[in-house]
């Protein structure tokens, strides 16, 4: 099968449905892990190859391999043995939050890692075969999360979004965006898309973060995120979308003032943290189909579907 998972809409009107399979590995399923959630996927060559965030019963945070031929139904592999350039091990507290990213030739996989016991940053770790994964030396100070990298070159440069954060659990947050010319040494960090900018957006009030690579279009990159509203009942995380200028990504041409997806099922409301939409990965294909895979509750993974010409008419029609 070369074709990607995607189903359509019984309602032509919705800019998005989920998949009524959700979720996907509950957590009763896997034998001594209380969660899974905010994953990686890629589909190449008629597989699916993904990255799980998987909690031990310690509550640590680990990242495992996995596979499926149709995307629902995964194979859990092992837990990764990231490995430095020189062939020794890197070495962490935890590592989370993962996104695959396809650059020429090569897989990037960009995830959240803590060194030193209170330091999370970004870091990138390149892979041929999915399996093995060599770390690069980071360029990102901590504090810093949800780093997504570009599909390609702009202006000869890689391009990456992150989330720079403080020390604590980030009750602010706004996406940056950062360039370089090695994956290596970053530089040229800048605001990109502020948070609760108009004052009328409150979904988004607490914070936001960039969520899969960027899906580029005849019209520009859409950047799929979630942003973050403060409650009586404590945060709730949602998903929506921006659209950047494709050959200028620092520029926002549109950026969605509502939510295109909220917390509603049992199964993104109730968890180890409840009222949870967390975007990870968009698989795409020639057709404009979009199937995105997130983080519900941070327990379990979601699938919901869209396409590439209803993202685009959403953030216009709510810019």
């Amino acid at each position: 099968m070369n074709k990607i998972f995607w189903l359509p809409a019984k309602n032509n009107k919705d800019y998005i449905w989920r998949y009524e399979g959700n979720p996907l590995l509950r957590r009763e399923e896997i034998e001594g892990y209380q969660h899974v959630c905010n994953s990686a996927f890629v589909f190449e060559n008629g597989v699916y190859h993904a990255v799980f965030r998987m909690e031990d019963k310690g509550a640590c945070p680990h990242l495992m391999t996995g596979t499926s031929k149709d995307g629902i139904h995964f194979k859990i592999g092992k837990n990764i043995d990231f490995r430095l350039k020189n062939g020794k091990k890197f070495e962490y507290y935890y590592a989370s939050d993962p996104r695959y990213v396809k650059i020429g030739n090569a897989y990037y996989l960009v995830f959240c890692a803590d060194k030193n016991g209170a330091n999370p940053s970004i870091y990138i770790a390149e892979t041929k075969d999915f399996n093995n994964f060599t770390v690069l030396p980071t360029g990102f100070l901590p504090y810093n999360r949800n780093g997504v990298l570009f599909p390609e070159k702009i202006n000869g440069e890689y391009v990456m979004l992150s989330r720079p954060s403080d020390e604590g659990d980030t009750p602010f947050g706004d996406i940056y965006i950062s360039f370089s010319k090695d994956l290596v040494y970053w530089g040229k960090h800048q605001l990109l898309i502020k948070r609760f900018d108009t004052k009328y957006n409150f979904w988004e009030r607490i914070k936001i973060g960039p969520g899969p690579s960027p899906i580029k279009t005849k019209e520009g990159w859409l950047v799929i995120y979630h942003g973050v509203n403060g409650t009586c009942n404590g945060w709730v995380y949602s998903l929506s979308v921006a659209l950047l200028d494709l050959k200028d990504p620092t520029k926002v041409l549109y950026k969605a003032k509502q939510y295109l997806l909220t917390p509603e099922e049992i199964y993104e409301r109730v968890g180890f943290v409840n009222n949870v939409i967390f975007p990870t990965a968009a698989i795409t294909d020639k057709d404009g189909h979009i199937t995105i895979y997130y983080g519900s509750a941070d327990t379990y993974v979601g699938v919901a579907f869209t396409t590439v010409d209803k993202l685009l008419e959403f953030v216009k029609k709510h810019n």
